[in-house]
């Protein structure tokens, strides 16, 4: 066995996993686990470290790298771990100079067991040129890293450092080369990809990069955004939504709340209007779009009048695919410090929000039987529809391919292919 890369979290890990992937036997390793951490929730940071220990009894003589936002953002409580060999940062886990000082550490007696630099002293992003993505039937290219916001909540900008963009240029090559490798689907992704090209010279947006793809590579069938900020898109991103049919149908919201007073105290950048105006709009300029999102249950000073705000926000917007998370408090972050409420009143709204997101999943799945969709094939059971609703498929069909199928049914869950 060579390298095997343990991935928890967003996207954009998914793909730095498998530049992580490539790095590491570029530089030799063999018998290693990596483990690719999240630190957005405590509840992510638990479960990496379960990972470790259950990969060390598992493999009690592989080397165990953990790297990611968690290692970034609380290095000491891995190196604390005696499963973990190595604690490696977020900037250098990508790149062919922080394997080669792993493999140095690894020779030398006594070494560090930190590889870990000022996150926020990282200034540019470069395509990371992956040919492909084992075990996926969608490409992920990463356009963009860090965040130059300051949410209460979030610990991210911390591990992840300030905004910065892959440019045009390189995007599209990127786009075009795992298209010509058979990918009919791709994902742009970042941490705060509606943030994109603040940095770079004319500062274009993503509205301008989404039509630079689609126009140069005329041969991708299906053009897919991560989680957007909504107050950020652009015209140009709204006029594709509404001219673009090879860019899906689907966009997932960074929304976090629905009560106006909390979206303050996040230091969110969008009032309650605003997420429901966007919605309509883009709604207006595509009939057939469906909306995610994600949004915090139990936020500090949060009343039950606030919390009904965010749970009528998801019939409002029409919202069908949640991300629900019960508040975390993360260490060093503002609200850590704001009144805590209970465990027990933000696990009970958490499962509220997320009773009332089945329920909108339901009326979805409801409205497509009968309907025909184009779905691309993730297994040879089940796949995705444009709008991202999961099909378990009636007969086998190659994956990664895209077939017209009739829904028959649901089971609550997916869609039911005839």
């Amino acid at each position: 066995m060579s390298v095997e890369v343990v991935t928890f979290g967003c996207r954009l890990n998914a793909a730095e996993s498998e530049v992580i992937r490539r790095e590491a036997q570029r530089a030799g390793f063999t018998d290693t686990v990596v483990v690719n951490t999240c630190a957005v929730t405590g509840e992510a940071v638990r479960q990496a470290r379960q990972a470790i220990r259950a990969l060390r009894r598992e493999r009690p003589h592989a080397k165990i790298v953990v790297t990611g936002c968690a290692a970034q953002t609380e290095p000491r409580t891995f190196v604390a771990m005696a499963e973990a060999d190595l604690v490696l940062g977020n900037a250098e886990k990508v790149t062919a100079e922080g394997w080669a000082k792993v493999r140095a550490a690894f020779a030398a007696d006594n070494a560090p067991k930190t590889i870990l630099n000022d996150i926020m002293a990282a200034k540019e992003t470069a395509a990371h040129l992956v040919d492909e993505f084992a075990g996926r039937t969608r490409a992920f290219v990463q356009v963009q890293n860090g965040c130059d916001h300051r949410c209460t909540f979030c610990i991210i900008p911390y591990g992840r450092g300030n905004s910065r963009s892959v440019p045009m240029g390189a995007v599209v090559e990127d786009v075009r080369r795992l298209a010509a490798n058979g990918y009919c689907e791709i994902v742009l992704t970042g941490v705060d990809i509606t943030s994109y090209g603040a940095d770079l010279p004319g500062a274009p947006k993503l509205g301008t990069l989404v039509k630079q793809v689609l126009k140069h590579v005329p041969e991708l069938k299906r053009l897919r955004l991560s989680s957007i900020d909504s107050v950020e898109a652009d015209r140009d991103l709204l006029d594709a939504l509404a001219s673009e049919a090879r860019l899906m149908p689907h966009l997932h919201l960074s929304l976090q709340a629905g009560d106006d007073l909390i979206l303050k105290r996040m230091k969110r950048r969008h009032l309650r209007a605003d997420a429901i105006a966007f919605c309509e709009t883009v709604r207006r300029l595509r009939p057939d779009i469906v909306f995610g999102a994600d949004l915090i249950a139990g936020f500090p000073t949060e009343s039950e009048a606030m919390f009904k705000n965010s749970l009528t926000l998801i019939e409002d917007c029409g919202l069908i695919h949640l991300h629900v998370f019960p508040f975390s408090p993360r260490p060093g972050t503002p609200a850590a410090r704001m009144p805590q409420l209970d465990r027990a009143v933000v696990k009970d709204r958490a499962w509220r929000l997320r009773a009332a997101g089945a329920l909108a999943l339901t009326r979805h799945l409801e409205a497509e039987v009968g309907q025909t969709r184009r779905v691309l094939t993730e297994s040879d059971k089940v796949g995705r529809t444009e709008q991202f609703t999961p099909v378990k498929l009636a007969a086998p069909a190659p994956p990664g391919s895209i077939v017209d199928l009739k829904m028959a049914g649901h089971d609550g869950r997916q869609l039911l292919a005839a």
